[in-house]
C-alpha cells in the first residue's frame, strides 16, 4: 500500500489501497444483506408465521406433506444464506475493523428486500402462499408489504448515510 501526500499534512491512500477498502466495503454490505435476508427467511418467516402462528407454509398449493417438505428446503436455504453472511462478516473482521453501522444498514436492507420480494412475488405474483387464509387479505398484505418497504427504505438510508468518503485524487 502506498501513501501519496495531498498537502496540508494529510495523506491519501492510492488506488491500490482504495481498491482493497472498496472490496472490504462491498463485502461488509454483502455480508449484512445476506444475513438480513437469511434472518427474515429463517427467523421471522419460520418462527413467527410457519411455526408460531401456523398461518402458512412456503408452498401451500399441494398436500400438507409437500408443504412441510417445501418448508424444510426453504428454511435450509435461509439458514445457508444466514451462515454465508456470517462467513463474509468473519472475513471482513479478519481484514480489519467492521463498519458496524453500515453492516447494520445492510442487515435492515436485507430484511426489507426479502420481505418485499416474498410479499410481492411469492404472495401476489406466484400465489404459492398467502400470509393467512380465510380472512380479508388487504390489511395483512398492506402491513406485510408496507413494513417491508419501510425496512428497505430505512436500510438504504442508513447505507447512504454511512457510505465511505471518496479519497482525494
Amino acid at each position: 500500500m502506498s501513501i501519496a501526500p495531498t498537502g496540508g499534512g494529510r495523506e491519501a491512500v492510492t488506488d491500490a489501497a482504495n481498491g482493497v477498502a472498496a472490496h472490504v466495503g462491498r463485502r461488509t454490505v454483502a455480508s449484512g444483506f445476506l444475513f438480513g435476508c437469511g434472518i427474515a427467511a429463517s427467523m421471522i418467516d419460520l418462527f413467527v408465521f410457519h411455526l408460531g402462528l401456523q398461518w402458512h407454509h412456503f408452498y401451500d398449493l399441494s398436500t400438507p406433506e409437500v408443504a412441510l417438505a417445501a418448508d424444510g428446503v426453504f428454511h435450509a436455504v435461509g439458514w445457508f444464506i444466514t451462515v454465508w453472511g456470517l462467513f463474509l462478516l468473519a472475513d471482513v473482521r479478519r481484514r480489519g475493523d467492521v463498519a458496524w453501522r453500515r453492516w447494520t444498514g445492510a442487515v435492515v436492507t436485507g430484511v426489507g428486500a426479502f420481505q418485499l420480494f416474498d410479499g410481492v412475488i411469492n404472495h401476489k405474483v406466484l400465489g404459492i402462499h398467502q400470509i393467512r387464509y380465510h380472512v380479508d387479505l388487504l390489511p395483512y398484505d398492506a402491513a406485510w408489504i408496507g413494513t417491508a418497504a419501510l425496512l428497505l427504505l430505512v436500510g438504504i438510508i442508513i447505507l447512504w448515510r454511512t457510505r465511505p468518503a471518496r479519497a482525494a485524487r
